[in-house]
């Protein structure tokens, strides 16, 4: 870059230069008549030219590497950060906004740096040379010049001052315009069902416009100041001839000074007019530098430990949970107070409260995908804070009640449960069939037009709810790890799909430590223990059975109509307009 910067300066310097020899050759061969030193003079010149342009093309090839090195490398390092911040961050910002200030914003800053951050140095530069050159040929010529150009850094100042709180504001909107694209088209399926598409439609032209609303007022800034910064400099040329040309007249300057001064003004116009589009230029990429750094400044609070601690190998899988409290970062709302739980190695912990207990938060934090605000949660009597997060990840793994599922196949999706995804190996085909026999989806899988190979589509659009949720059953369990988190993973899945699950899971759950919520009695009297969160507190402790006979708001949960997360079982209290429809097999 600052090889990039002596170029253009060189070339500009250059450029500057040749009104100096223009001078030396009116005043001496073309007033003398003595031609001797006229080939000396063309050819200096005709090198300066060279110069000019080699540099030029110097400039271009020097800055390529660089800039677009820095545009891939903060591109990379802001998703690598993006990916290592908490869940409870990723609940605020939009992927939208993400995705633009990782697209966008940072395309932005990288084309600032490949031009305009050199221009606008080397601009400035040759302005002040031009009129030091200027100064040195007359200085009553230069005086005017800058005189006509003092109103034009005023102009810059004020319009620079206004400019980035609009490009800000487009930019802010621009996210917004590209997370109601993703929603929407992620969303399709609910937007047609509700017959909202024309709604959303609106909404998105609502958006457009007022984004082109203010992109046409950046557009009106910059055209008044690009109309000063065009004007002023004319302006200067026009006072200079009439000032320039009266000295000439009265002999108090020379007609080589004069041309040469009226060449320099004409030189200095290209760096004046693009001095209004540098400055537009860098006040946007400020603006996205303000964006990108938001993002980038937030702390990784679940980072690598500083004094890592290793666990036993295997891990046993006891967890413990001592005065567990959690805190939304950005509402302050206690969610979880005081939670104290253990679950020995080996043993089945089921989870069970109404919509906005703690269950979900809970169950994230014994994944470290958020941390706790105060308490700790052990595994093997180690703080989780002090495991490396490589090792955690192998030895706790999780199914979630809204499936997530990436553009692929089949076998990428559910090879993710490998270490590092390592879908290739020379047995992964036979453990991958082996997670989905247990997760009941390998008669689904084989029946697919291409079986593993089989492109699932966007967020697995192609499969049906309770196929979705058997493929990340099957991922959670393929590494077989020492904790299984499932969080409602079940809840898709059919009553008779279910059990065959259940009676599956059964086998696993002898020797894998197992933390799952659920609603249905016949999943609960899978777990050894039963915990009722209500408030962010443990309110019950015991076996389904136990409950049932003691705990009022046990019961209740469960023999509702509609429970916090579904329906019922059969025989719980299901209303006449519920079913247990089988499930719809792959579209």
């Amino acid at each position: 870059m600052v090889a990039a910067f002596g170029a253009a300066l060189g070339s500009m310097l250059a450029g500057l230069a040749m009104p100096l020899v223009l001078q030396r050759l009116v005043d001496g061969p073309i007033a003398s008549g003595n031609t001797g030193a006229l080939p000396w003079l063309v050819a200096g010149f005709l090198v300066l030219g060279v110069v000019e342009a080699a540099l030029l093309g110097a400039r271009r090839l020097l800055v390529v590497r660089p800039s677009t090195r820095l545009e891939t490398s903060m591109r990379g390092d802001f998703f690598r950060h993006v990916q290592r911040l908490p869940s409870s961050f990723h609940a605020r910002w939009s992927s939208g906004q993400l995705l633009s200030r990782t697209v966008s914003d940072v395309a932005e800053l990288g084309r600032f740096f490949a031009f305009s951050a050199v221009y606008l140095l080397v601009n400035v530069v040759a302005l002040v040379a031009g009129l030091g050159v200027l100064a040195w040929l007359s200085p009553v010529l230069a005086l005017v010049v800058l005189v006509t150009y003092l109103p034009m850094v005023l102009a810059t100042v004020a319009f620079e001052r206004r400019f980035h709180g609009v490009a800000r504001s487009a930019q802010e909107q621009s996210g917004d315009l590209t997370t109601t694209v993703e929603e929407s088209v992620l969303g399709v399926r609910v937007l047609k069902t509700f017959g909202r598409g024309p709604e959303t439609v609106r909404r998105f032209t609502a958006q457009a416009r007022a984004l082109r609303v203010t992109e046409l007022r950046k557009l009106s800034l910059t055209a008044a100041l690009w109309w000063t910064i065009t004007a002023l400099p004319e302006l200067g040329v026009v006072a200079l001839i009439a000032v320039g040309g009266y000295g000439t007249a009265t002999g108090g300057t020379t007609l080589g000074t004069l041309t040469a001064a009226v060449t320099v003004a004409t030189t200095m116009r290209w760096p004046a007019d693009t001095l209004g589009w540098l400055i537009a230029d860098a006040s946007t990429a400020a603006a996205a530098a303000d964006r990108y750094w938001q993002v980038r400044d937030v702390p990784v609070t679940v980072a690598e430990p500083v004094r890592p601690r290793r666990l036993p190998c295997p891990p046993r899988g006891e967890l413990r949970l001592e005065n567990v409290h959690y805190r939304h970062p950005e509402s302050g709302e206690a969610i979880l107070r005081g939670v104290d739980l253990t679950v020995p190695a080996g043993g089945t912990l089921a989870l069970v409260g109404a919509t906005g207990s703690g269950k979900s938060t809970l169950v994230s934090l014994l994944a470290r995908l958020d941390d706790p605000t105060s308490g700790r949660i052990t595994l093997d009597g180690t703080d989780l804070r002090d495991v490396p997060l490589d090792e955690l990840r192998a030895a706790v793994s999780c199914a979630f009640d809204e499936p997530v599922l990436f553009s692929g196949t089949v076998r990428q999706n559910v090879a993710l449960g490998l270490p590092g995804g390592r879908e290739q190996d020379a047995r992964a085909d036979e453990r991958i069939m082996d997670a989905l026999r247990l997760a009941h989806a390998d008669g689904f899988v084989t029946a697919l037009p291409e079986g593993l190979d089989t492109r699932v589509g966007e967020e697995g659009t192609g499969l049906s709810g309770g196929q979705r949720q058997r493929l990340a059953l099957a991922r959670a369990v393929l590494p077989g790890p020492s904790v299984l988190v499932l969080d409602n993973a079940l809840s898709a899945l059919d009553v008779h799909t279910e059990r065959e699950v259940e009676a599956a899971l059964r086998t696993v759950m002898g020797t894998v430590t197992t933390v799952l919520v659920a609603h249905r009695p016949a999943t609960l009297r899978l777990a050894d223990q039963v915990a009722v969160l209500a408030d962010g507190r443990v309110a019950a402790l015991g076996t389904h059975d136990e409950l049932m006979a003691r705990d009022e708001r046990y019961r209740l949960l469960l023999e509702s109509p509609v429970t916090a997360h579904g329906p019922a079982d059969p025989g719980q209290g299901r209303g006449p307009w519920q079913s247990a429809a089988p499930e719809v097999g792959a579209r």
